[in-house]
């Protein structure tokens, strides 16, 4: 990791840069890949999967049988885990479930918002060396409690063309409709545009690699919606002299182990804080399974000394993390001048771990800056909102004249008229009546 102290404008903004790569070539490549799924379809997906996967099927579709099977493959004690992280996850998303809204807004005119589930989604899990099994309870159970009528799983298959069982045991409790055996950006085009196989949804969800992120983005500019651009994983801790080194270097490990090109930053006004952490950071990673992924993650990451607490909290804001821990005194105080995050994790004994698997949040976070204008994903995501309007004849006589006067200013004389001549029947009305 590199490490700064007191950087000035400059450095700091290069230490705060996300990994780059050659957007140019990618969206060459994710192009090819999305047009020959829309002209072939499960034909190019058989053969991607091919070529990606190493894997050759003979049918897209995971069958139920199997996936009542994944059920007596796993270890009680992890479906119990699964099944404790669903319950939390409902809990909190239930909770956010939107009411219709209704109220007078004039004498006579009456308006009201209702919301309605999305009904095709589309889910996308990545595959890799990870089985990511969190992402399909943070990504269906919503949709499931939205009430989406249909819940459509994409991930590729590992070298003998099985899934985990673990993913196919989520899938099922969590009440996916579909499960089929496709992976990279093939997946969100066959989702996107349906193929033989796979039905095209409404809206796609799901994180993955810089295939799946651009692959989302080109068929989202295309009229299909997605949930965000959601790319590598990153964290960003602030630490002073009262957070536990080994916590921080724990923490920062749980993000660098997802894939090369995620990305941890740490802040510190501590510079003994800085060197105990990097003793407990070396000391961890040699242990870890997955250690040469963690340590090309690290090249991207950095320690940045700074002067005290309020340039900490004002880089953290400049920096907008997915996920940013606040391991500090009195974490509630900081957290109220927090104004850019996607998810924000307090105190020394909330890891950030817990909100990727059960504390109830979602773990579906904006990436790359995108927490500047993007939410974490939420009930909101899964449903359309639809307002209605009715007036009556009085409600019409108080608001008309405005809409009236209005509609002149703009010159758009049509849209007067539809007023004006309700307004001259109901006049007509009230004389015939004396």
């Amino acid at each position: 990791m590199k490490i700064l102290e007191y950087p000035n404008k400059n450095q700091l903004a290069d230490a705060l840069g996300r990994p780059a790569f050659d957007a140019d070539k990618l969206e060459k490549a994710v192009k090819k890949i999305l047009k020959q799924v829309q002209q072939k379809g499960d034909k190019a997906l058989i053969n991607y999967t091919k070529k990606f996967d190493q894997v050759i099927l003979d049918n897209l579709s995971v069958y139920n049988e199997i996936i009542d099977e994944s059920e007596l493959l796993l270890d009680p004690e992890l479906k119990n885990a699964i099944r404790i992280a669903a319950e939390n996850i409902s809990k909190f998303h239930k909770a956010q479930i939107p009411k219709t809204i209704s109220l007078e807004t004039t004498k006579g005119i009456t308006c009201w918002q209702k919301a309605l589930p999305i009904e095709k989604v589309g889910i996308y899990i990545p595959g890799g060396s990870a089985p990511l099994i969190s992402t399909v309870l943070m990504l269906a159970i919503p949709a499931q409690l939205a009430g989406c009528k249909e819940i459509i799983l994409c991930t590729p298959p590992d070298k003998s063309g099985e899934i985990n069982p673990a993913i196919l045991y989520a899938a099922k409790i969590s009440r996916v409709t579909n499960i089929y055996s496709c992976g990279g950006a093939q997946a969100i085009a066959a989702m996107a545009y349906g193929t033989e196989s796979i039905p095209k949804v409404d809206k796609i969800f799901g994180p993955g690699n810089q295939f799946v992120t651009l692959a989302k983005q080109i068929v989202s500019s295309q009229g299909i919606a997605i949930d965000m651009p959601a790319g590598p994983s990153e964290l960003l801790i602030l630490a002073d002299d009262s957070a536990n080194p080994e916590f921080v270097a724990s923490d920062l490990l749980s993000q660098a182990e997802h894939g090369i090109d995620s990305q941890v930053i740490l802040l510190t006004n501590n510079k003994e804080f800085i060197n105990r952490t990097l003793v407990s950071l070396n000391d961890q990673l040699k242990a870890l399974p997955r250690a040469d992924i963690a340590r090309q993650s690290l090249k991207s990451g950095a320690i940045i000394l700074l002067k005290n607490e309020q340039k900490m909290i004002q880089v953290s804001n400049q920096y907008a993390a997915e996920h940013l821990i606040i391991a500090m005194q009195n974490p509630e105080n900081i957290a109220e001048q927090i104004t850019q995050a996607g998810s924000v994790f307090l105190g020394n004994y909330t890891p950030e771990s817990l909100g990727d698997y059960a504390s109830g949040t979602n773990h579906t976070l904006p990436t790359n800056g995108f927490a500047r204008s993007y939410s974490g994903l939420n009930m909101d995501a899964y449903y359309k909102k639809i307002t209605f309007q009715k007036a009556d004849k009085t409600g019409l006589e108080i608001i008309g004249p405005f809409v009236e006067i209005i509609a002149e200013a703009e010159q758009l004389q049509a849209h007067k008229n539809a007023v004006s001549v309700r307004l001259k029947n109901i006049q007509d009305e009230n004389n015939e009546q004396f």
